[in-house]
């Protein structure tokens, strides 16, 4: 039996990178996967065939998770088509770096509201269906820059320590009730986004990591599969770094 076989997942910004290769696996595991994107309906759609083609069910909902009231929508609408949620993963990130000195408010609050705010709203719009159940897997995307912050990132280290805090919270809210809630810090994880940096300064980044690589979407996702599956069902209220001993 797959490890989330007729569970229904739901991600938020699944169109590429991790939260893509997080859709990927958790259909190759057997769940029906519902996921959200901002922009391409086109890119959408070929993820939507892919995912049903490697086995599940699956279907894509064009949503901003930062807004609190398209967060009900469209948890209603998963509902609607796929019956209940099993599990949630709070995927949707962006950053917007730079020296706090030269930090507008508009990029502190536009981090803030992807990074953190979605979280608090998909939370509560997936509690009722969860509390029902009494069952259900909450997973959270922070990074080890809300374990350690980082200089010019202080907007997104603060969202995703923001995300640590929410976790260990839901998770002593929620459990009595059967229902978990974890944090994945993923560290340096190779994307089609670090793809065009210095090829020189991400060797570097890779040389100062114990297992001498970065990691890859797929590393996140694996776990991600483990944290929405039963086999962690005595796992609550933790942070697991991915990250090749970056943090330890």
């Amino acid at each position: 039996m797959k490890l989330l076989e007729n569970k229904v997942v739901l991600i938020t910004g699944a169109s590429r990178g991790i939260g893509k290769s997080i859709a990927e696996e958790c259909a190759k595991q057997g769940a029906k996967v519902a996921f959200t994107y901002l922009s391409s309906d086109e890119k959408a759609k070929a993820l939507e065939v892919e995912l049903i083609q490697l086995g599940g069910e699956a279907k894509g909902f064009k949503s901003d998770a930062g807004k609190f009231d398209q967060a009900q929508t469209l948890v209603d609408q998963v509902l609607e088509v796929f019956g209940t949620i099993d599990v949630l993963v709070n995927n949707a990130g962006i950053t917007r770096d730079t020296l706090l000195m030269r930090m507008t408010e508009e990029q502190w609050d536009e981090v803030m509201n992807t990074n953190l705010k979605s979280a608090f709203n998909l939370t509560k719009a997936v509690q009722k269906p969860m509390l029902k159940a009494r069952s259900g897997s909450i997973i959270n995307m922070s990074s080890v820059v809300g374990v350690s912050g980082n200089a010019g990132q202080s907007n997104y280290a603060a969202s995703k320590a923001g995300l640590i805090g929410f976790t260990k919270s839901i998770a002593q809210e929620l459990g009595s009730r059967n229902i978990r809630c974890n944090a994945i810090a993923p560290g340096f994880i190779e994307t089609e986004m670090t793809a065009a940096l210095d090829p020189n300064v991400v060797q570097e980044w890779r040389n100062s990591i114990p297992l001498k690589r970065g990691g890859t979407p797929l590393d996140v996702a694996n776990l991600t599969v483990f944290l929405g599956s039963d086999m962690s069902k005595y796992i609550t209220g933790q942070t697991i770094n991915v990250c090749g001993g970056m943090l330890m």
